[in-house]
C-alpha cells in the first residue's frame, strides 16, 4: 500500500510503501470493541466509598442497658439504623472493574485500528516536524496550514505519533484542545479511535514494527 510522504509544510516528498502487516489488516469490529471495553475498564478508578459499621469511629459502648428502659434494644450508636452510623450495601473502594485480555488480541486490535485510519483517509505520513521555538502558536499554524493543503480539518481532532520522546513538540501542543502526542511504542486502541486524524512520523513505523509485530 502506497501513501504520500509530506513535509511539515504540506509538500509531497515522495510515495512510500506502508508495511502490509501493520496497515493492511481486515477489521474485526467485535475484537476492537472487546479491547476498547477492557482498556476503559482497566483505567477506571474507584472513587466512591462508604463506611460500614465496622469502619465508623466510636460506638464501642452500648448506648443503654438491654432491659428496663422501655426503649428498643441497641448495641452500638454506629448501627446503620442510627444517624451517623455505618452504611449498609454502599459502594466501596474494594470493587474491581479490571478485565483480562491477552496480548495477541490487544496487538491485533491495535493494528486493525491503524489499518482503518489508512483506509478511511484519516492518516497523514510526515517526515518530521522541526520547531525553532517551543510555542503553541507556531505548531498550531503549522498544523492548520498542513490541514488546508491536504484538505483535512486536522485541528478538529488529531493524534501525533512520535518515534521517541520530543519535548519541544509535546510542550507546544499541550495547550491545544483535541490534539495529543504519543510515542509509537505506547500506542493503544482507545487513543487511536478517540482522535479522528493520525499524523505518523516516518521513523515511527519502524518502532511500531519492532514493538508490535516482530
Amino acid at each position: 500500500m502506497k501513501v504520500s510522504l509530506y513535509n511539515q509544510k504540506g509538500d509531497e516528498i515522495k510515495k512510500v510503501d506502508l508495511p502490509s502487516e501493520i496497515f493492511d489488516i481486515e477489521l474485526n469490529s467485535d475484537l476492537v470493541h472487546q479491547v476498547v471495553v477492557a482498556q476503559m475498564a482497566n483505567s477506571r478508578k474507584v472513587i466512591a466509598h462508604t463506611k460500614d459499621r465496622s469502619e465508623k469511629r466510636g460506638g464501642g459502648r452500648k448506648p443503654w442497658r438491654q432491659k428496663g428502659t422501655g426503649r428498643a434494644r441497641h448495641g452500638s450508636i454506629r448501627s446503620p439504623i442510627w444517624r451517623g452510623g455505618g452504611v449498609t450495601f454502599g459502594p466501596t473502594k474494594d470493587r474491581n472493574f479490571s478485565k483480562k485480555i491477552n496480548k495477541k488480541m490487544k496487538k491485533g486490535a491495535l493494528l486493525m485500528s491503524l489499518s482503518s485510519k489508512v483506509k478511511e483517509d484519516e492518516f497523514v505520513l510526515l517526515d518530521k516536524i522541526e520547531l525553532t521555538e517551543v510555542k503553541t502558536k507556531l505548531i498550531n499554524e503549522m498544523i492548520s496550514n498542513l490541514g488546508k493543503k491536504l484538505k483535512k480539518d486536522l485541528n478538529k481532532s488529531l493524534l501525533i505519533v512520535l518515534p521517541k520522546t520530543d519535548l519541544k513538540i509535546s510542550r507546544a501542543v499541550k495547550n491545544i484542545p483535541k490534539i495529543k502526542t504519543i510515542r509509537a511504542d505506547s500506542l493503544n486502541v482507545l487513543d487511536i479511535l478517540n482522535y479522528q486524524y493520525l499524523i505518523f512520523f516516518q521513523d515511527a513505523i519502524k518502532v511500531v514494527k519492532e514493538t508490535y509485530v516482530n
